[in-house]
């Protein structure tokens, strides 16, 4: 048999050759990503578990919730996250679903006589209103002088919103209870967060009844405090942004920048706006006076600041000329994340106190968590 000519050859190695490349290439893009392992969820209600302080009871039916609202929210259940949750919930409640508040009845009746002055009611109508029977048969005033907890008073301001002509006029819909449950996490957000993901229970009263309960309230916390991006080294700011919303620690550390580079004294608050108005905040007045360095109008420079309560602000053309005309200016790099500057105001709070403070307290509670767990 005669073989075939090299050149005849030819044409079938190349095309040997080529499927070879093609197949190479192939498969080099169609590698399987490596997925993250399974979480067992008896392995990581046992981690949980472990993880929580002794003291606390019933330590198995809060694992329970904090890891039902880790499958729901899809966060891994690693020891940081854990122990970021548990510390929070150790610094709000002491692991209690609905915590006693000292002088509580003291603080609802500071409540209302303020309201009343503002909306000029005279205080023998206020008397009156608090004098009615409400629905449990004791007057409002009988409720307001036992009144232990939060879910207690958001109650008896809720029947009394309803059911008394003045309730209407001193609250409408304005319960002054603003934070709830074991983590102490905002009704607002609650609500919020309900509106825009599936809340995993079934909800047979509103948000604010279920912010109430141990794993509503444990199920909106974690959620405040881990189901958004950040890109912080340190727990410490995310503990900072529980406390003073979220993105706060990200912005102080850009109105630090400004500041600097401005030479202009700023409140480094987290707030690089005046909510509600056009009028632009100390901190954008500043950025304007930078406006020729960074190369920004001042309707690009709102634009970008209008920016501020989401993680897409880092991609700014804002934020990114700030940070390096910071760090070319100053000859090093300016830190990304600062402890915002706030003191902590409400009526059960009577000592004065601040976000950092609040920030340092939980992160203490999450190195304590960490070490259980070794």
């Amino acid at each position: 048999m005669a073989r075939p000519r090299l050149g005849a050859e030819r044409p079938f190695l190349i095309r040997r050759v080529a499927t070879l490349l093609c197949i190479a290439f192939i498969s080099s893009c169609s590698t399987p990503v490596m997925r993250e392992p399974a979480v067992d969820p008896d392995v990581a209600r046992a981690e949980i578990v472990k993880r929580i302080s002794p003291t606390v009871k019933n330590r198995e039916v809060w694992a329970v919730d904090i890891f039902a609202a880790f499958e729901a929210l899809s966060i891994r259940p690693t020891p940081e996250n854990i122990c970021s949750v548990i510390a929070v919930t150790e610094q709000e409640s002491t692991f209690q679903a609905s915590p006693a508040v000292p002088g509580l009845p003291d603080i609802a009746r500071r409540e209302i006589d303020a309201r009343a002055t503002r909306y000029k009611i005279p205080k023998f109508l206020v008397d009156a209103a608090l004098g009615v029977e409400s629905p449990t048969g004791k007057t409002y005033r009988e409720r307001l002088e036992k009144v232990q907890t939060e879910q207690e008073l958001s109650d008896i301001f809720g029947d009394f919103i309803g059911m008394v002509p003045l309730g209407e006029r001193l609250f409408g819909n304005l319960n002054p209870v603003h934070t709830a449950g074991p983590m102490q996490v905002s009704i607002e957000f609650a609500e919020e967060h309900a509106r825009e993901k599936r809340y995993p229970y079934p909800m047979p009263g509103s948000v604010r009844d279920e912010v109430f309960t141990r794993r509503g309230g444990m199920y909106f916390g974690i959620a405040h405090l881990l189901d958004y991006p950040v890109n912080y080294t340190d727990p410490l700011f995310r503990f900072a942004d529980y406390n003073a919303g979220h993105y706060a620690s990200r912005n102080a550390a850009f109105q630090n920048a400004v500041s600097k580079l401005s030479k202009t004294k700023l409140a480094l608050d987290g707030d690089l706006l005046i909510h509600g108005t056009s009028d632009p905040s100390n901190t954008e007045l500043a950025i304007r006076s930078l406006a020729g360095d960074l190369d920004l109008d001042n309707r690009a420079i709102r634009h970008d600041l209008e920016l501020g309560a989401e993680q897409a602000f880092e991609d700014s053309k804002l934020f990114k000329r700030v940070f390096a005309l910071a760090d070319k200016r100053l000859k090093t790099q300016v830190p990304r994340a600062v402890l915002p500057n706030i003191r902590l105001e409400s009526p059960k709070i009577t000592r004065k106190l601040t976000t950092e403070w609040f920030a340092k307290r939980v992160d203490e509670r999450y190195d304590r968590c960490l070490a259980r767990g070794r």
